[in-house]
């Protein structure tokens, strides 16, 4: 299914399903992060290990907020701000932070900390806020390959394998860089 409807989609991710979507930079793939057997369909598709664990896309600071309240409160300043102030033309950061007890194992992979990007993208926000909640956030293109840069792309690598959510990139030329939240190490510059 191809689909503009954020409802829809959403729907699509509650049932269980995989979905390709535009983010700020490439196009993601996304799922239910509490349904493991989605989130295998993922790994499949990609032909990806679980060790290397994925990003957690959320619609608002709220949606994450729990993940940081073990951080010092200068660290959790710091990271709302950069959520807070990013501009769409900018590149997106994304932060590994502490995982906490709702945290399923499988989205972590083999790392103690989760990957965690609030997004100002307008239809991964719409998404994430039609879903109610964060989402898994990982390139669409099987591993080793290029990310996904349109919808034509996404429906080259997976066909009618999972849902496409159709919609423009973000202005980023960039996928996110990743920083750790508890020793400021730029993992992805």
């Amino acid at each position: 299914m191809i689909t503009t409807s954020v409802t829809e989609a959403a729907e699509c991710l509650q049932q269980g399903q995989v979905l390709a979507y535009p983010t700020e930079a490439v196009w993601g793939l996304g799922c239910d992060p509490f349904n493991e057997q989605a989130f295998q369909k993922i790994l499949e598709l990609k032909q990806r290990p679980i060790e290397k664990g994925v990003i957690l896309l959320a619609g608002h600071i709220s949606q994450v907020e729990h993940l940081l309240t073990s951080l010092p409160r200068t660290t959790q300043q710091e990271i709302i701000d950069c959520w807070s102030n990013h501009q769409p033309s900018e590149r997106a950061t994304t932060w590994l932070l502490p995982a906490d007890q709702h945290i399923p194992s499988w989205i972590k992979g083999e790392h103690p900390l989760v990957a965690v990007r609030v997004t100002t993208h307008p239809l991964c926000v719409a998404l994430c806020n039609a879903f109610h909640g964060f989402i898994v956030s990982t390139s669409a293109n099987p591993s080793g390959q290029e990310p996904a840069h349109s919808l034509q792309d996404a429906c080259q690598y997976f066909g009618s394998q999972l849902n496409y959510l159709n919609g423009d990139l973000g202005q980023s030329q960039q996928p996110s860089r990743i920083i750790n939240a508890l020793t400021g190490e730029v993992i992805r510059p």
